[in-house]
Formats: structure tokens, sequence, C-alpha cells
């Protein structure tokens, strides 16, 4: 998906989230490990839940700030994501389940992070330090469940 606007932004981490949500989902049906399974569904209902979180920004958001360029994306690193679900997650344990999406998350902090950091328009600001929040927030909340799922 090519990035040009914060609307394109916001509609590709909602897209994310939701596909994401599908291969976790699909990968819990797979995995051997019980605990495994049990933390993909988890994952996956997260995932989904973040995709309506997403979805609610996406037409609350000022429409002026919606269709404002992004220029800075295109200098950042692309975000490395499983495009296709050929079951990567169902041949991995709880740990690296965890290290995997983790990492996918800190990804896109970094990303609105280096946006924001960036941000002139102060509308667009303030749109980039919601949505950093928000994806902070769940990030955080994501670690403290899956590590009490760790110690049962």
């Amino acid at each position: 998906m090519e990035i040009r606007t914060f609307s394109d932004l916001i509609d590709w981490t909602r897209q994310l989230h939701g596909h994401l949500s599908k291969c976790l989902a699909h990968c819990a049906t797979q995995n051997e490990e019980e605990r495994a399974r049990a933390l993909l569904d988890y994952l996956s209902e997260h995932e989904d839940k973040l995709e309506k979180v997403v979805k609610l920004f996406e037409d609350q958001a000022d429409p002026k700030v919606m269709h404002t360029y992004v220029y800075d994306y295109l200098s950042h690193r692309p975000i490395k994501t499983h495009q296709t679900c050929d079951a990567p997650y169902a041949k991995l344990g709880f740990d690296d389940i965890c290290r995997e999406v983790f990492n996918l998350h800190r990804q896109v902090l970094d990303l609105y992070r280096d946006l924001a950091g960036k941000a002139e328009i102060p509308e667009a600001n303030r749109l980039l330090r919601s949505l950093l929040d928000m994806e902070e927030h769940e990030a955080m909340r994501l670690v403290r469940q899956t590590g009490r799922m760790q110690d049962l």
C-alpha cells in the first residue's frame, strides 16, 4: 500500500492490525502447543479490537488532516510483517510468538514517534500523538496480559 496522506497511514495501520488478527487466528488452529494456541487466540482478539479502535480514529479525524500529505513516511524504514500468512506463528512457541508480535508493535510505535516528532501542523501532531498514545497503551497492556499468561 502506498502511503501518501494521514488517511492512508491510518488505513494502513488498521489493515495491519486486521491482517495480524486473521493470521494469528489462523495459526492458532495449527499450533501444537496448548499455551501457544491460547496466546494466539488472545492476540488475535486483541488485534481485532485494535483494528476497530483505529477505524474510529479514521472515522472521527478532521478531514483536513486526513488529506494532509505525510512526506516523512517515505524516509522511514518499512515495517516487516508476514504479508501472507503461510502459518509462521503456527510453528513458533509462546516466547517466540510474543517476541514477533511485540517487535511488530515496536516498529509501529517507532513509526508514529518519528512522524509525530516531525509533524509541523498542530492538528496532525495531535492526531499522531493520539494514535501513538493509544498504540503505546495497548502495547503495554499486551505485555502485561501475556506476562500473566506466561506465569500460568
